[in-house]
């Protein structure tokens, strides 16, 4: 096996992709302080109890485990970094009232989470934690967008769920009881043939239950969804609330390109309480953005908080711009004497790339384009177009 080669899913980046990266995480990190958004930065690996605590199986299996050398216990690489904001808001924080945070750092999945998805993802998200009321909820839709637009993608759209509708139709069947991740993953996947079978597999499941769950397979569409879903659906009063929620925010927000998929539970990790969001753009295959409300992670480190945010991935959505542009660059000759390394200092100062050739070496450049150098005229350092 050559030594090169990488695991499966994982790819390096190269240098002018690189560097639009970064400048996108500075860019965003910067956005979000205009916000009030404070910056938090929680370790790579944690306590596998502490980072998987308050979250859904999703989450655990796409976390890599190990054991730490130090202590013996088992500890993870983080897949997510949600529940560690979390973990600071609710234990290191303990803040009243509202807290604003915001974070980026590496990802790794133990497996990709499509056909087309890497393992490794640099998350970068805000979260908004002590508000109960939408209006947090529309402050993050909102940051998210501008997010994107940051980015330069147009013509954004957003796609709206709730989870409280498909658990309220599984919690009021009690054949249904331990089935959730069973029936969420049809409901994800709108097999409809596959919930036609619950029956068989679920003895005493009742056939409103199964007609409930195959109608809400159907209901996705533009806002008039919600509507739809109130005259097919059962009037069971937590999916009622949902629908309101739902509504509310629709709402609250006019202006925007709304879809609705009631059925989609994969968008998130389990932990999600309230309204989910997904951001969606021409030129990527699967959400950009990723967020909602999840009340109560916090529960887990000794203080339940209301909370909405949301996260991307960097690496991804750069992925899906226009081919990264070269910096504009200048070419200096190598020397040490002092006009010159004066002349090299003032233009880097001024924010000028400056590139000086070493001795009998060619430069071969992915992220530069030289189009100036540096020369000496009438015994003084110029800069002159190629």
């Amino acid at each position: 096996m050559s030594t090169w080669l990488l695991p499966e899913s994982l790819a390096d980046i190269l240098p002018a992709e690189a560097r639009r990266i970064e400048e996108l995480r500075r860019s965003l990190l910067d956005l979000y302080r205009t916000y009030g958004f404070e910056l938090v930065a929680p370790p790579l690996v944690e306590y596998l109890d502490s980072l998987l605590s308050g979250t859904g199986g999703d989450l655990n299996l796409r976390t890599c485990k190990l054991i730490d050398q130090l202590s013996g216990r088992t500890v993870g690489v983080r897949a997510d970094m949600t529940p560690q904001v979390s973990r600071i808001d609710a234990h290191l924080l303990n803040r009243e009232g509202v807290t604003r945070l915001c974070y980026c750092g590496t990802v790794l999945h133990a497996r990709p989470a499509g056909l087309l998805s890497d393992r490794e993802l640099l998350q970068i998200g805000a979260e908004i934690f002590g508000h109960a009321g939408f209006e947090a909820d529309i402050e993050i839709i909102e940051l998210a967008l501008a997010s994107v637009r940051r980015a330069g993608v147009s013509q954004a759209r957003l796609d709206l769920n709730h989870p409280g509708v498909p658990r309220a139709i599984v919690d009021s069947d009690p054949a249904l009881t331990g089935a959730s991740e069973d029936v969420y993953e049809l409901l994800s996947t709108k097999d409809i043939p596959g919930l036609s079978a619950l029956a068989s597999r679920y003895p005493g499941l009742r056939p409103e239950t199964t007609q409930a769950l195959k109608a809400l397979a159907s209901l996705y569409g533009g806002t008039e969804t919600i509507a739809r879903a109130r005259q097919v659906l059962p009037a069971l009063p937590a999916l009622r609330k949902a629908l309101d929620d739902l509504q509310a925010l629709i709402t609250a927000l006019p202006g925007h390109e709304f879809s609705v998929d009631l059925a989609d539970m994969g968008s998130g990790y389990g932990y999600h309480s309230g309204v989910v969001f997904s951001i969606y753009a021409q030129g990527w295959h699967d959400a950009l953005v990723r967020g909602g409300r999840y009340d109560g992670v916090g529960k887990a480190f000794g203080r339940s908080r209301p909370a909405t945010g949301f996260s991307l991935d960097l690496r991804k959505l750069s992925g899906g711009l226009p081919p990264a542009a070269r910096a504009k660059a200048i070419r200096a000759p190598w020397g040490t004497n002092t006009e010159l390394v004066a002349a090299l200092r003032q233009l880097r100062d001024e924010g000028e790339i400056v590139i000086q050739m070493l001795p009998g070496q060619p430069q071969l450049l992915d992220e530069f384009t030289v189009d100036r150098e540096l020369v000496l005229d009438n015994g003084a350092w110029k800069v002159r177009a190629i």
